[in-house]
């Protein structure tokens, strides 16, 4: 796994062998992240990575230069790993959050620019989660919450349904509120 983008561009990430998450692809991760270079200016913005798994995401932000990047993982080796890499990295910008999503987004008073989140894709209640987060208020006006899923699933019917990309198996469905 490498940051595609950004002042750390090319930078390996090496998970520890039997590491439990899935990591999005450099692919499917190099074609969200030419979406997004195209909608945003990245200084400044406030991210939240919703299940954190590798840090993948937050890391490609923070290379990018937002300003914040909050990624919540569960798990406490993963948490663990996502904090050492961004360390190791020097990505001051990146703050890991060691929490159950659900419970996080229900104490969050903060407000974001972009909402991410690639829960396992297995996690059941997955087509719930859309309306978990766009029923927080931490969205700024105009800003995306993109869900990471499988092809199982589809959102096209979504009442803040923006867009949906596919990159083999991989799928971004971008909600606006």
């Amino acid at each position: 796994m490498r940051i595609i983008g950004g002042t750390h561009k090319g930078k390996a990430i090496y998970p520890p062998q039997g590491y439990k998450a899935r990591p999005t692809t450099d692919f499917a991760r190099e074609a969200l992240f030419n979406i997004l270079d195209n909608e945003y200016e990245f200084e400044d913005l406030k991210v939240l990575d919703l299940f954190g798994g590798t840090g993948a995401i937050s890391y490609e932000f923070a290379s990018r230069g937002v300003g914040h990047v909050w990624c919540v993982e569960m798990a406490r080796e993963n948490a663990s790993f996502i904090k050492s890499e961004a360390a190791r990295l020097g990505m001051k910008n990146i703050t890991v959050v060691r929490d159950n999503v659900f419970d996080f987004l229900n104490i969050c008073h903060e407000k974001f620019d972009i909402v991410f989140a690639d829960p396992p894709y297995s996690l059941e209640g997955l087509d719930g989660i859309p309306d978990k987060v766009l029923g927080q208020d931490i969205l700024q006006p105009g800003a995306y919450f993109i869900l990471e899923h499988g092809d199982e699933y589809s959102f096209k019917d979504h009442p803040l349904f923006k867009k949906e990309k596919s990159y083999g198996r991989v799928h971004f469905t971008f909600f606006e509120k």
